[in-house]
């Protein structure tokens, strides 16, 4: 039996672990996976960056116990069977990773589709919306874009641009509209970027899913759209996959919204108070701004026509075709108002820059 690899140890949590620690452990191994193992390392379940996010949209708490989001009926393979059988099986059941135990049940190797983790380089095209006009951050942006407004030495976009390029993507559109000549200027064909830049201008207001009529040439595979004045953290090689997984004409990334009743709320049946409520807080997964396409998702979007995602969204669900949503708990930030733009510039000597730190390298 082979020596048994210390990466493993990386990936392990017990039946005891929370949700959050499962979550941290696969952001820590890197492998998209953590592993339930008992005291004498017998394999009792898998997790993966997608058990999780199902489990956020279920309502489950990332304090709540990873037995609520663990898969116990995995598929693993043993020593005896080795790497080339496992990679067979990922190949024909569609996995990215497969624990390898001996006659014990104990894991002793885990392997990989790709066999190097870290990022990689990715043919998925990514279109990032840069035309907005930027209205409430005036007088910032009346010489300015607001995809251009600095967040340390670096523009909004720039960030954005970079944070793809650690996670091993390189072939972006932007969208312009509002002073697109700066966007155009700065970044070039980038090149300089180690990135292909090539881009769409909007001649009048389209809309986040209007401009993607533009495209001068139709995605073959799956797509990214962003809106250009967004900070986050998310992988977005695990949204990826999960857009794979759920079969998704579209997926949309969406954020928990806390809002907070400062009154009593009464319910009512008929005309009898039932009950009352002091100031209630009410949770809503709202949109990030973030989606994921299938290319045939785009014969839903006429030429020269103003259309947000919001609008494609519901042309996908009400032809039948399934829209899924990723729950983000990563760092995520909006910069639509003034308070947002500071809160980013004081987030960007810390919690941001760690966190963008940590996602470039998962896979």
């Amino acid at each position: 039996m082979a020596e048994r690899p210390a990466f493993l140890s990386s990936l392990t949590i017990s039946g005891s672990a929370t949700v959050r620690e499962a979550m941290e452990t696969i952001d820590r191994g890197a492998r998209q996976i953590a592993v339930v193992v008992d005291a004498d390392g017998r394999l009792l379940a898998t997790v993966t960056d997608g058990d999780i996010r199902r489990g956020l949209l279920r309502g489950v708490g990332l304090d709540a116990p990873v037995t609520d989001v663990m898969h116990t009926e995995f598929t693993s393979v043993s020593d005896a069977e080795g790497h080339e059988v496992a990679l067979n099986l990922m190949k024909a059941r569609g996995l990215h990773q497969m624990p390898i135990v001996d006659d014990a049940g104990r894991l002793v190797n885990l392997a990989l589709i790709d066999e190097v983790p870290g990022p990689k380089r990715r043919d998925t095209k990514v279109v990032l919306m840069a035309g907005g006009l930027g209205t409430r951050l005036r007088p910032m942006t009346e010489t300015v874009p607001k995809p251009m407004l600095p967040i340390g030495d670096r523009p909004i976009l720039e960030l954005i641009l970079h944070n793809f390029i650690d996670q091993g993507f390189h072939d972006f559109t932007i969208a312009l509209n509002y002073k697109g000549d700066i966007i155009r200027k700065h970044f070039g064909d980038g090149s300089r970027f180690n990135a292909s830049i090539e881009y769409v201008e909007e001649t009048k207001r389209m809309g986040t899913a209007g401009a993607l009529s533009l495209l001068p040439t139709r995605p073959e595979k799956p797509f990214i759209v962003m809106n250009g004045d967004l900070l986050t953290a998310i992988p977005f090689n695990a949204l990826m996959r999960f857009h794979e997984e759920t079969e998704a004409m579209g997926t949309m990334c969406a954020r928990d919204y806390q809002m907070q009743v400062p009154y009593g709320v009464i319910e009512v049946e008929d005309t009898a108070l039932r009950r009352i409520v002091e100031k209630p807080t009410y949770s809503y997964f709202v949109s990030a701004g973030i989606y994921v396409l299938s290319p045939n998702a785009l014969d839903l979007v006429s030429t020269d026509e103003f259309l947000d995602m919001p609008t494609l969204f519901e042309r996908i669900m009400s032809g039948g075709e399934k829209s899924s949503v990723f729950p983000i708990q990563e760092y995520w930030v909006d910069i639509g108002r003034p308070e947002d733009l500071e809160q980013a510039r004081t987030d960007y000597q810390g919690v941001f820059q760690s966190a963008i730190l940590g996602s470039a390298t998962d896979d």
